[in-house]
């Protein structure tokens, strides 16, 4: 449920950054919701105090919890100390993050689509091997969602009340729909068609992938494996190298140790880069310079304390940054949302008119209220 509507709020803030982005000095677009609070809302205020709250849960406090899920796989599967595992981050992230956006998006591109490929591949491989227990996965998921199994316990509102904050919580992480920090890349981004819808499109498509396809394929192979125990603690990343290790052996939990790490390392930049270009919106892009080496260096000691900290500290921090990021945000896009649909309208008059490709054009001045609001730079051309 969270994915579904997470589809809608991830279209309107993603349409939204495309059409209030702004060029900059090194060619890469910047925008999200700290710019279209401001030019949409004229709320330059509550556009500094999302941006506040993005650095907090981004570049510090979701940094903590990509870093410790690489050290608990690297533990798992290779025995390896977690302040180790802390110290080799840094010295791989440094390079990186002073490198600047372009390093990012290299990165990123390259490794993240074969790793959830393969990821993919290797959870329907054993949901087929496994269908005919499939269904009753499923119905478990379920039943425990909405309460059916604590009923006859008499704690069926704990349950679902529980069901509810955990899934909705983990689901927005997986998502990050409505929370704000992925418009932050959809304005960098250089649709095809150039027509802000479309990045709206490519938001949802994202949102479908990573909640409703990975994590339901995730949680099938735990539920599949049979490693589920209710009077033991289990928790993070160990639990789905667990399941993995039932059908495929010890490689199982080697595979998942590098796919997170490739998965978790390039969100670490990803977070990164969030923060930077909301510290640029603060200060501004020539004032900035002195507050980006501060917060490197910050990033990089909370990658560290993150690898050795504990998994519920850690997710604490993260879940009230991310509230109050997400609050924020959504009002914002609740009120702007007439602006997103009418973009929408406007692609879908012109896919109607037969136009395909570059035939297709996003000219502000279409709009009454984007006319004065949106930056003329960024879409001439």
């Amino acid at each position: 449920m969270t994915a579904i509507v997470g589809m809608s709020t991830s279209f309107i803030e993603s349409t939204l950054a495309q059409a209030y982005k702004v060029p900059h000095n090194d060619n890469v677009y910047r925008g999200g919701p700290a710019y279209y609070i401001e030019k949409g809302l004229g709320q330059r205020w509550l556009a500094i105090f999302f941006s506040l709250c993005l650095l907090v849960a981004f570049g510090l406090a979701f940094n903590g919890v990509q870093s410790n899920t690489i050290a608990q796989a690297t533990n798992e599967a290779f025995g390896v100390p977690t302040w180790m595992t802390g110290l080799v981050l840094v010295v791989l992230v440094a390079p990186v993050v002073f490198g600047g956006l372009r390093s990012v998006a290299r990165i990123a591109g390259k490794i993240v689509p074969v790793m959830a490929i393969l990821y993919i591949l290797l959870a329907l491989f054993i949901i087929v091997t496994n269908f005919s227990q499939f269904p009753a996965a499923i119905v478990l998921i379920v039943k425990s969602a909405f309460g059916f199994e604590q009923a006859a316990g008499g704690v069926i509102g704990y349950g679902i009340a529980q069901a509810m904050i955990n899934g909705i919580k983990r689901g927005l992480f997986s998502n990050e729909a409505g929370m704000g920090s992925a418009p932050n890349a959809a304005a960098t981004a250089k649709s095809h068609p150039d027509h802000p819808a479309v990045q709206g499109f490519m938001q949802m498509l994202g949102v479908f992938m990573d909640t409703l396809v990975i994590c339901t394929a995730t949680a099938s192979i735990i539920i599949l494996s049979g490693v589920v125990d209710p009077s033991v603690e289990q928790e993070g990343i160990q639990l789905t190298q667990l399941a993995l290790s039932q059908y495929v052996g010890d490689m199982g939990v080697i595979f998942v140790a590098i796919a997170i790490f490739f998965f978790s390392f390039t969100s670490i930049i990803a977070n990164y880069s969030y923060g930077e270009s909301n510290l640029e919106f603060i200060s501004g892009a020539k004032n900035a310079k002195v507050m980006i080496m501060i917060f490197r260096f910050m990033v990089l000691g909370m990658v560290f304390v993150g690898a050795i900290a504990s998994l519920p500290a850690i997710w604490n921090f993260a879940d009230l940054s991310m509230g109050l990021m997400a609050l924020v945000n959504l009002v914002a896009i609740l009120i702007l949302s007439p602006v997103a649909l009418r973009i929408l309208r406007d692609y879908e008059r012109q896919i109607k008119e037969g136009k395909t490709g570059d035939q297709i054009k996003f000219n502000p001045d279409d709009f009454v209220k984007l006319k004065n609001e949106a930056n003329r730079d960024a879409w001439t051309d």
